[in-house]
């Protein structure tokens, strides 16, 4: 198989272009054809020594671009890369090729809708977040730090300054969302979307068009197995960028009237008014991946308070296979990882007093060790590894082929075998 991934980023900057990047070295080394398509550089030097081919553009985003009105054009409609995608699959060979997007809205733009529904190869894509079916990305209204349920692109959307930065953003991105929705196409050219979880799929499905056909494929966690902790930790940590969004206040409320000490990793605009109204927490700033993993064995537990829709939060994977137990707020995808009671505790979103309820329960020793027991075994039991993501990945490809193919009256329905493995 040729697998051409497309995506902004040729290097690691957040967990979208990490999926993609690993995925790309992963497909590589199993044998497949890999081509990464990117808009911005420079380029991980993991997939050129994995023999990955790299079409990288060179172009700006946000933080690296000059001038800024320039890089809005290219955000709303990217001809150069739209013309160098379309050169690029041209030479593909539609027997054995299919595309994969993991992102365009930070510099490819919706341009590569129009190629990718001229190109008549099969095509897929990933949901990180929500840039396909939201003007800003995450159904969520910063302004009034609340999940948004207004309609895309509907008059109470266009009225909403729901931005983090400006109305002036949002603007550019309700002029981007319209070139997406009534220039390229961009929803209608992928019938199969690959999720990441079921609160994912429930928020997005009513403004997919009928007949999207959604697969589930879990993202890899680099996770290394220890063995059950033999105690209980002893502070309760938050992992992230401290904003209002991810719930850090919260927590550091929540910690106060709990009596109890909070470790913060991470920082974010939050982190000032933080530092001064919670003095008694302790704010160590951003660590390494080894760090954090560290100070998670280390933890009794994480605590993820996050207030707003998150697709699939890695580090409450990342904490539960540390034997570490999670207590997280029942409005994100993060509960979907915790049973509730057994592995850790769901609380009312934004709600301190509740969390803080909890925080006391978990600071009972028996309560402790056996949650931290039951979440090493829970998650070693299906660990979210590589080659599980791998494995899941390429029978959606199978199916997706297949479909293409049936749907182009040249072929049969999708192997049971590929079925099988999706079930």
């Amino acid at each position: 198989m040729h697998i051409v991934l497309v995506l902004d980023h040729a290097h690691v900057n957040g967990g979208q272009a990490k999926v993609a990047i690993d995925s790309a070295v992963g497909l590589r080394a199993r044998g497949h054809d890999v081509t990464l398509f990117a808009a911005v550089g420079p380029v991980d030097p993991r997939l050129t020594e994995a023999g990955v081919e790299v079409v990288c553009l060179g172009q700006d985003d946000l933080n690296s671009a000059s001038s800024k009105l320039a890089f809005a054009a290219q955000v709303v409609w990217n001809a150069p890369a739209a013309r160098a995608l379309a050169a690029r699959l041209s030479a593909c060979d539609p027997a054995r090729t299919l595309v994969h997007v993991h992102g365009w809205a930070k510099a490819l733009s919706p341009a590569i809708g129009r190629v990718l529904a001229r190109c008549g190869l099969p095509v897929t894509y990933t949901m990180h977040e929500f840039f396909l079916v939201c003007p800003n990305g995450g159904f969520y209204d910063f302004r009034r730090h609340e999940i948004c349920h207004r309609t895309p692109l509907s008059g109470a959307c266009i009225a909403t300054n729901c931005d983090s930065r400006s109305y002036a953003h949002k603007a550019l991105r309700l002029v981007r969302h319209v070139a997406l929705d009534r220039v390229s196409g961009m929803r209608a050219v992928f019938r199969h979307v690959v999720t990441i979880s079921a609160l994912q799929e429930s928020v997005i499905t009513p403004h997919m068009p009928p007949g999207t056909v959604f697969h589930r494929v879990d993202n890899p966690i680099p996770a290394v197995d220890h063995g059950p902790k033999p105690v209980p930790g002893e502070h309760f940590l938050f992992v992230g960028r401290l904003s209002p969004e991810k719930g850090a206040p919260h927590f550091a409320e929540a910690a106060r009237q709990a009596g109890l000490r909070s470790v913060f990793v991470g920082d974010g605009p939050s982190g000032a008014m933080l530092r001064a109204r919670y003095p008694e927490a302790v704010f160590l700033g951003w660590k390494s991946p080894a760090e954090v993993a560290g100070l998670m064995r280390a933890a009794r537990a994480l605590v993820f308070p996050s207030v707003w829709y998150e697709g699939q939060p890695l580090t409450v994977y990342e904490a539960l296979a540390t034997g570490t137990p999670v207590i997280v707020s029942d409005a994100c995808a993060g509960r979907e990882a915790v049973a509730d009671g057994e592995t850790g505790l769901w609380f009312p979103s934004g709600d301190a007093a509740a969390l803080a309820a909890h925080l006391r329960t978990l600071s009972d020793d028996g309560v402790a060790r056996r949650m931290s027991a039951a979440a090493h075994a829970r998650y070693w039991a299906a660990p979210l590894s590589l080659e599980r993501h791998l494995d899941r990945l390429t029978a959606v490809y199978t199916l997706v082929q297949a479909d293409h193919a049936a749907r182009a009256g040249s072929a049969a329905p999708a192997p049971a075998l590929a079925r099988a493995a999706l079930s």
